[in-house]
Formats: C-alpha cells, sequence, structure tokens
C-alpha cells in the first residue's frame, strides 16, 4: 500500500500527536517516513524596519529550532522502531513546500495533523492542512 510517507511538523503539540499516530500507522505497513518541518525565510520586506537580529542570527535560530522539532519528532519514530528520514525546507508557503517534498522524494502519503479551527476561523484563517489537501496530487491523511 504506502510505502513512503510525508510527515509535515510544525512543533506544536497536535503535530507531534500526528507524529505518534504516524509512527503506529507506518509500522504496520512496513512503510519508511519521511518528516518534514518547513523553515520561513527572512522576510527582506520590511527592512526599513528596526531589527532585533541579523539575518545570520535569525537563520541560526530558526534552523536550531527546525533541528530539535525534528529531533523530537525522530525519537518517536526511532522508539517505534520505524525507519524516519528527517529533513527541511524554506519556504514562505509551508503547503506548497510540503506538496514539493512529497513530490520530489516520492513520497505515495501525506500524513499530516489537522489544527482543528471551526466556524469563521476556519474559514478566515485558512490553514495549510486544508491547503494541501485541496492541491495535493497524492493522498493525504489528516490525523485528528
Amino acid at each position: 500500500m504506502y510505502k513512503k510517507i510525508l510527515v509535515p511538523i510544525d512543533g506544536s503539540e497536535l503535530s507531534y500527536k500526528a507524529v505518534a499516530g504516524a509512527a503506529s500507522f507506518a509500522k504496520s505497513l512496513g512503510a519508511q517516513v519521511y518528516v518534514l518541518t518547513v523553515i520561513e525565510p527572512y522576510s527582506y520586506t520590511n527592512l526599513s524596519e528596526y531589527r532585533p537580529e541579523s539575518i545570520e542570527q535569525y537563520d541560526q535560530r530558526v534552523k536550531d529550532q527546525a533541528k530539535e522539532y525534528l529531533d523530537q519528532a525522530y525519537e518517536y519514530f526511532r522508539r517505534a522502531q520505524v525507519e524516519a528520514v528527517t529533513c527541511s525546507k524554506k519556504s514562505f508557503s509551508p503547503s506548497e513546500a510540503i506538496m514539493d517534498v512529497a513530490a520530489e522524494l516520492g513520497c505515495d502519503l501525506i500524513f499530516m495533523a489537522s489544527h482543528g479551527r471551526k466556524g469563521l476561523a476556519a474559514v478566515l484563517l485558512g490553514s495549510e492542512t486544508q491547503k494541501v489537501l485541496t492541491h495535493s496530487k497524492i493522498p493525504v491523511m489528516v490525523y485528528r
């Protein structure tokens, strides 16, 4: 069935719940997992504003944060005895990055969390999960 599963995370509690669910799901299938976190690039649009950190400091901070997220997720998969590879990608659009990485890696499923916004908040804010569901060319499993 599914052999390569992409699991995007954002460091939230819900994304780690999805990681736990993905670990169980992948183990039952004997699938390989790719864990992805998307790093927002430094915003150059407001360079005239006061910046509390340099571009280099920002890059290092977000890389360190991404590594922390990925290490924590990797540990879930290690404990579940599921083969996992971690990766990160810079993008202003997490949903596009998720779909791009899934295609690049030849994944046949995206397994991701839903933040469960309801009502007007869901309509106004949208979500990366919704964007992936709408535009993905491969199946998407939403974990709640």
